[in-house]
């Protein structure tokens, strides 16, 4: 059967998944406000612009005749594919999008998604964090997700309290400095 006609499966799109970017069974995916816009940009921006510009581009490649050694053919299908899976991806996303605004805590005195902590590990280091969505987590801005141990583990925290969570290198006890909430920058 020609592979144009076989459907994807959705568990090999999981499969493909870095991690980082699974979300708990059965959880919201929790994001900001600025997370969502980025995300919804994307998807908009690959509906109408980049989904358009290709099936334009195989539709040309078609009318040229024989379709087994025609590059653009052949490259054309093969993008909208990956298009269409970043679609589908992302689609879903959006689905299960819970925007979380950051400047309205539930409780501005413990640790919740949105805040961004400052602690203090056990050689005196301090270290500031954003706890964002799985979609926006971005370490060489200190963005890590919700989900990570370390997230996971700051969460219902207060201002002093201790922390032991699992890293890499085993298990790290640190102090909470500081809990603010502010929005998250772009």
């Amino acid at each position: 059967m020609n592979k144009a006609f076989v459907r994807e499966s959705e568990d090999e799109e999981d499969e493909e998944l870095d991690a980082s970017l699974k979300l708990p069974q059965g959880t919201r995916n929790y994001i900001t406000p600025g997370g969502y816009a980025r995300i919804k940009e994307e998807l908009d921006h690959l509906l109408r612009v980049e989904r358009p510009h290709i099936v334009e581009v195989v539709h040309w490649a078609a009318s040229n005749g024989d379709r087994s050694e025609n590059g653009d053919y052949l490259y054309g299908k093969k993008r909208l594919r990956e298009i269409d899976r970043r679609i589908r991806f992302l689609t879903r996303r959006l689905d299960l999008a819970e925007v979380v605004d950051p400047e309205r805590p539930a409780n501005p005195e413990q640790v919740f998604f949105g805040a961004t902590v400052t602690i203090c590990d056990e050689s005196g280091n301090e270290q500031t964090y954003q706890i964002v969505g799985v979609d926006e987590t971005d370490f060489a801005r200190n963005r890590i997700s919700w989900v990570s141990p370390l997230a996971r583990a700051l969460l219902r925290a207060r201002e002093g309290d201790p922390v032991r969570f699992q890293s890499p290198a085993g298990w790290r006890e640190v102090e909470v400095v500081t809990i603010e909430y502010r929005r998250i920058e772009a």
